[in-house]
């Protein structure tokens, strides 16, 4: 019975149609993430909502991040074209609703809406790519997928600035609905015959509950702490501890549930925990150090926001020739080999930014981004193959959930932990830049810096238009050269932090095993639906 579930699975889908189908949504849904940042200031002067537009974004990383698990799990208990369908439905509505928002909180709102169908695409689409493929296409294609997703960073802002300048900044989100219904039409006939085990499936309902609140307060935490209140303030104790509580029930719950959202054994499995472990240091380093980049060349550097953006252009375009190329190097070597070389390479690329300085040139930066970008190229695929290579179909949708979701929590955190370095670095600069002879021997000077040492937030604003600062010019160049300093050192901090990750990155990389791809026709069923079918006959959804 397992044989023939085996040989009747990959060709009751249409291949050819579904791949099409996920390529298109991917792209778009990873599009979406970069392409509203170009127009953002334009969508602030029509909607007037300066105060919260940072929501905007945020609304959508708190809804896409905290769905993963759950989707990826449920899409194990009734299949995987259900709720990829149910994802582009969600995600086309909440586009079309984005386009329709007269004030921001509508925006605010209907991006989170949008973050839901968003959340739910991306896993399920490195998901039915494990269920349709061997081991040996798996590694090929996952790594073609990585490529997509980082074309869509690079391609992103250029197609926002276009649509903005020369249509409407409405059509950043209308462009999905079309675009986003195809793809479901092509997985509705793709995967029109899609098996799925017939079985009783319960519902975690106490682990979702538990599991939701947690994580937005986390994010809300990580998001707002240090701005909209202290880290040590009430409000931070009370959001915080209310995350810690709600994840010490849900891992209490998780233990005793019949059908859990985030199966713990799992973590029995070396290669799932050594993985995931990687897969959040990977955020937390090369996500969230890469966003102070195109600051460091506004500030330092001093080019247009246009040229700074483009600094990503060279990394991704190397990151999507290493995903690729990673690929196919799976197929020849461990997988312990091509993440530890990734890890160097990216650390390398980080310990180069750290020594980035205000002579610096810009194609210098270019060459550091493009070494960064080979290293993500060669980690990222090999992170998702590993995990599913590992696991049996019908585990596919949780383990593949896991992995983009505990990147994704990386790279929040990430941002977040090396925002308060910036911030303290900044501050511990400025004040060592007070007590240099050149500022103490000059009480002119000493006066300046000291009412901008208050004002540390404003800093950038002084380097992005030293024309706001009203002093004679011998004066207004040293102090411009004095912040300039300051924040090339804040900057060499950061980037120190970034590699501390990457390098513990390296060493957990050590500890996933001699694990590599089996050269086998299919990947296993798994003996559970196998079982189920000599039971029941399997259903066609």
């Amino acid at each position: 019975m397992q044989e023939a579930i085996q040989d009747s699975s990959p060709k009751t889908i249409n291949r050819t149609m579904v791949l099409i189908g996920l390529i298109i949504g991917m792209l778009f849904s990873a599009l979406e993430q970069t392409i509203v940042g170009t127009a953002m200031p334009t969508i602030i002067k029509d909607l007037n909502g300066f105060s919260i537009f940072a929501w905007v974004t945020t609304a959508y990383l708190i809804t896409s991040t905290t769905v993963v698990p759950i989707v990826g799990k449920l899409a194990d208990m009734y299949g995987r074209r259900l709720f990829y369908l149910l994802g582009v439905l969600i995600f086309v509505a909440g586009s079309f609703l984005c386009a329709t928002a007269m004030t921001m909180e509508q925006l605010v709102l209907y991006r989170a809406v949008q973050g839901i169908g968003g959340g739910m695409l991306m896993p399920l689409s490195q998901t039915i790519v494990g269920d349709i493929f061997n081991a040996e296409q798996r590694a090929k294609w996952q790594g073609v997928f990585g490529g997509i997703f980082g074309l869509s960073s690079v391609i992103g802002p250029f197609i926002g600035g276009f649509i903005v300048d020369h249509v409407q900044w409405h059509w950043i989100f209308l462009i999905n609905v079309p675009v986003g219904l195809l793809s479901g039409i092509l997985i509705f006939f793709g995967m029109k015959h899609e098996l799925v085990a017939k079985h009783k499936a319960v519902i975690d309902w106490w682990g979702i509950v538990t599991f939701v609140p947690a994580i937005v307060l986390l994010l809300l935490g990580l998001t707002f702490g240090g701005k909209n209140f202290a880290w040590t303030s009430v409000e931070s104790f009370l959001i915080f501890g209310g995350a810690i509580v709600l994840t010490a029930l849900f891992l209490i719950i998780e233990k005793k549930a019949k059908e859990p959202i985030l199966d713990l054994s799992l973590f029995k499995n070396r290669v799932f925990a050594t993985t995931n472990i990687l897969g959040f240091l990977v955020g937390m380093g090369m996500f969230g150090a890469i966003m102070f980049v195109p600051m460091f060349m506004q500030a330092i550097l001093g080019v247009s926001p246009t040229k700074a953006g483009s600094t990503m252009t060279p990394m991704m375009l190397s990151l999507i020739a290493a995903s690729i190329v990673g690929g196919q190097l799976l197929l020849r070597i461990r997988y312990r080999t091509v993440l530890i070389s990734g890890m160097v390479i990216g650390a390398l690329g980080f310990f180069l930014m750290s020594t980035m300085g205000t002579h610096t040139t810009q194609l210098t930066v270019n060459m550091y981004m493009i070494i960064l970008g080979l290293g993500m190229g060669l980690v990222m695929p090999t992170l998702m193959i590993a995990v599913q290579n590992q696991f049996p179909r019908e585990q596919l949708g949780t383990v593949t959930s896991a992995s983009t979701f505990f990147r994704s929590i990386g790279s929040t955190i990430g941002v977040t932990v090396l925002n308060v370095v910036m911030n303290h670095a900044l501050a511990s600069k400025m004040d060592e830049a007070l007590k240099t002879d050149q500022v103490t021997n000059n009480p002119v000077l000493s006066g300046i810096m000291s009412k901008l040492s208050e004002k540390v937030d404003d800093l950038f604003t002084i380097m992005l238009a030293p024309q706001a600062l009203q002093l004679e010019a011998d004066i207004k160049e040293t102090v411009l050269n004095l912040i300039k300093t300051v924040w090339t050192e804040a900057f060499s901090i950061v980037f120190w932090a970034g590699l501390i990750f990457i390098v513990l990155g390296v060493l957990t990389a050590c500890f996933v095993g001699n694990g590599r791809i089996s050269r086998e026709q299919m990947p296993q069923r798994g003996k559970k639906i196998a079982k189920d079918q000599e039971q029941e006959p399997a259903t066609e959804v």
